[in-house]
């Protein structure tokens, strides 16, 4: 009752108490868990603190139709537009959007909208009105005018397909869906479009949708499988760990304790008002993999015990203090290696790094304490740790096992040609990681397959439509009503024409060139005025038709002005041209009184978005491996045993990325955390594997009879949990969602290679780092002196 230190006896001496404060926190964390909702949101998805989005956010009212909008196409398959039948069913698609919440309806435009509308120049002047005309009964006279309309209004290639078999609805979005400013729900405006175009499609029409709303949409309702992954990651943790225990308890015991990690976790996101997203699904699976990971090696030191006769209740005191140390370390760099995500400046990274980080903190209640307690009631299986016994005393002659082959890794042959391959290894991945890229490297929505249906409506509209969903818009920004200036408008123009020459660029709309053309109305159509004029009243003039037929491209107060690049993908590379041009050409022409300011637009938002990557990647490395330094050198106290662990740590981020090009993945939101994560994740091995040696050859053991106790008494649980959590994750890399395929490959791999690079690396950087103090072959007696020296050790 007296023995260990104040926090052993806190918790052993007051079991009951504990697992009873541990019972009603789970209850309630879980019922708050039950309530979780999934959506997303759009401005959480993009660096708000980034100058270029402040540009956007500080000119959100004059910009709508440039940030998060809904693309609605409606082909006919028998015909053209121009057909009654087909007009019918876009009144009805047009309508019933109309009246949906959350949708920005004064900016709202297709065929049936007035705010479309078609302009000509006559005799007496211009003339025009809305493209569908008043009282339209699908009369061959009402369409015949229709037809005219859409010619004088030019919006082929805009809002109607250029071979004219379908038309545009364009939908921009609020943020909240009423005055009480309830966020929009992604999944229900899914759902409600979803019940539109079953109501009102036949087997004459195809509908292709695309914009941010429909992407989350589709992700959202994804995560079916990926509960269904969940569901397999947890049978085979469960099947793994009872083949190594043969104790069915015991096994149970583990995996529901690391569940309730989970549960803990998702009822914390709850209290404190977070959703889960489809960018936060790696959360649930880490906190369990890694509460695991802790469970097992708490087992396995108990069922050791157990086996060479120890009581229970004394076994699961030893385990504790033993593993105590390293296993509060091992979260604390898991803590950390989340934490340093907030540097990311992007919302719902901020929330993944929150959200984690509280995983991982309760895992210090439900692994370091909830296990021993429970395991000091139930123990294990008399029989399994008695199985566990004979296996470790029948491998005595290590020689000949895989152990053994481990061993050898202490021995100067066999440590030379380990870290010779690793350097080999290093130096190979080291060149093909200069190769890296920021952003997305493939066309369409890199999160989903290419055969995808919303990758394929993409290509569907980008094929028809000349205005394509990858914006880019540079703002030019003046005072109230100076806009219309020949300068302004000169130097405006001449970015158009900048914009048009960067490749990947399809087509440019800005202000200048709407007036030029309308400048040539006003003068019946002459060809020679096409220009921009110095007269600022005719110039006026212009703008007024501009801001009744065009509002997109300058607001009412004649102090802002969109230049929209139209892109053919949002490429990596497309954006840097695109980034770069419109940087140079700002800087030599910004004014006090004109500034061209960068970004809006799909596009231009993602470009920011890669800024902030970029940015953050070498920062997120140099604090998480600051802080595994930190932690390290606390646990081991020794700068040469942090240099054995951080090197496997060190090998495995560089081989990562190398990973990333070979397999054409870019360095995105969704990716930068999964090469983070991994390792926080991978220094829980070396922190139980030298832990253990530490306190043998402090003990004066040879460096080959240290690392074969931790071997021993470690070194099975982590390759068992390595291949566990490998096992479960890699069904993910045939998910239907392209970005969480990629997580789960790039996990697979870094469970696998901290694994083989722990149990490898560690003992062969030992020899050279941390040589033994007596030579090798003096053997420890593994029922006496193996349970004293751990006894009461801390490494």
């Amino acid at each position: 009752m007296q023995s260990g230190n104040w926090l052993e006896r806190l918790i052993f001496n007051h079991r009951l108490l504990i697992l009873l404060v541990i019972a009603i926190v789970s209850s309630v964390l879980g019922l708050q868990a039950s309530r979780m909702t999934v959506n997303a949101s759009f401005e959480r998805m993009i660096p708000q603190s980034q100058p270029w989005i402040q540009n956007y956010l500080q000119n959100k009212e004059a910009l709508r139709g440039l940030g998060n909008a809904v693309r609605i196409v409606i082909e006919t398959r028998d015909g053209t537009v121009l057909d009654s039948h087909y007009l019918d069913i876009l009144r009805r698609i047009n309508d019933a959007v109309y009246l949906m919440p959350g949708v920005d309806r004064s900016w709202m435009r297709s065929l049936w909208m007035p705010i479309v509308r078609w302009t000509e120049v006559t005799e007496e002047g211009f003339r025009g009105g809305p493209v569908m005309p008043d009282r339209f009964d699908g009369s061959p006279e009402k369409i015949e005018e229709l037809r005219r309309n859409i010619q004088r209004a030019n919006i082929v290639g805009s809002l109607i397909g250029r071979d004219l078999k379908s038309s545009m609805i364009l939908v921009p979005l609020l943020d909240s869906t009423d005055t009480a400013g309830t966020n929009f729900n992604y999944r229900d405006f899914n759902d409600r479009l979803d019940a539109i175009f079953a109501a009102n499609q036949d087997d004459r029409i195809q509908i292709h949708v695309v914009g941010f709303a429909r992407l989350m949409g589709d992700l959202i309702a994804g995560l079916g499988q990926v509960i269904t992954y969940f569901a397999f990651s947890v049978a085979v943790a469960t099947l793994f760990v009872f083949f190594y225990t043969r104790c069915l308890r015991s096994t149970i015991l583990l995996v529901v304790a690391s569940l309730l990690g989970v549960v803990w976790m998702l009822g914390l996101m709850r209290v404190f008002g977070f959703e889960l997203d489809p960018y936060s699904t790696l959360g649930p699976f880490l906190i369990f993999a890694i509460g695991l990971s802790h469970g097992a090696q708490k087992m396995n030191g108990i069922m050791q015990d157990i086996a060479r006769g120890t009581d229970k209740y004394v076994a699961a005191r030893y385990t504790f203090r033993r593993l105590f140390a390293a296993g509060l370390a091992a979260l604390l760099v898991n803590i950390v290696g989340f934490a340093v995500l907030f540097i990311i400046d992007i919302p719902v990274i901020h929330d993944l790094a929150l959200s984690t980080s509280l995983g991982v903190s309760v895992l210090v209640f439900t692994k370091l304490v909830l296990i021993p307690v429970l395991l000091s009631y139930t123990g294990v299986s008399r029989t399994a740790a008695q199985r566990s016994l004979r296996k470790a005393d029948g491998q005595k002659q290590v020689a000949d096992t895989l152990w053994g082959t481990l061993v050898r890794f202490t021995q100067l042959p066999w440590a030379s040609t380990a870290v010779a391959a690793t350097a080999l290894v290093t130096g190979i991945s080291l060149e093909a990681r200069t190769h890296i890229q920021v952003g997305d490297l493939d066309a369409g929505a890199p999160e989903l397959r290419t055969n995808s249906r919303y990758n394929q409506d993409i290509a569907y509209v980008n094929g028809h439509y000349e205005l394509s969903s990858d914006q880019f818009s540079v703002i030019v920004k003046t005072p109230r009503d100076q806009c219309e200036t020949f300068e302004t408008l000169t130097e405006t123009l001449r970015l158009s024409e900048r914009l048009r020459e960067v490749p990947g660029v399809v087509t440019v709309r800005s202000a200048p060139e709407a007036i030029q053309f309308i400048n040539a109305g006003l003068y019946e159509g002459n060809p020679k005025w096409i220009a921009l004029l110095r007269n600022p009243n005719v110039t006026s003039n212009a703008r007024n038709q501009l801001v009744v037929n065009q509002p997109d491209l300058v607001n009412t107060e004649c102090a802002i002005m969109p230049v929209i690049a139209y892109l053919a993908d949002h490429k990596s590379v497309t954006l840097q041209r695109m980034t770069a041009a419109a940087t140079e050409f700002a800087a030599q022409h910004n004014t006090p009184d004109r500034q061209f300011l960068l970004a809006a637009g799909t596009a231009g938002i993602e470009a920011a978005t890669n800024d902030v990557v970029q940015r953050a990647f070498w920062n997120i490395h140099f604090l998480l491996y600051g802080a595994v330094i930190v932690l390290c050198f606390m646990t081991f106290r020794s700068w040469r045993a942090v240099l054995v662990a951080l090197v496997p740590l060190v090998i495995t981020s560089f081989l990562c990325e190398a990973l990333m090009v070979w397999l054409g993945i870019g360095i995105k939101v969704a990716t930068l955390p999964v090469i983070a994560l991994g390792v926080g994740v991978g220094v829980d091995y070396a922190l139980y594997l030298l832990s253990i040696q530490l306190v043998f050859q402090r003990q004066g053991a040879s460096l080959s009879d240290a690392y074969r106790e931790s071997l021993g008494f470690t070194g099975k649980v982590v390759a068992l949990i390595g291949l566990t959590m490998a096992a479960g994750v890699i069904p993910w890399a045939w998910s239907p969602i392209k970005f969480q395929a990629d997580m789960g490959i790039l996990l697979t791999f870094m469970f696998l290679w901290n694994m083989i690079g722990a149990l490898v690396l560690i003992p062969a950087l030992s020899y050279f780092l941390l040589p033994s103090k007596r030579p090798a072959g003096a053997a420890i007696h593994r029922d006496g002196q193996h349970a004293a020296t751990l006894r009461g050790s801390n490494p």
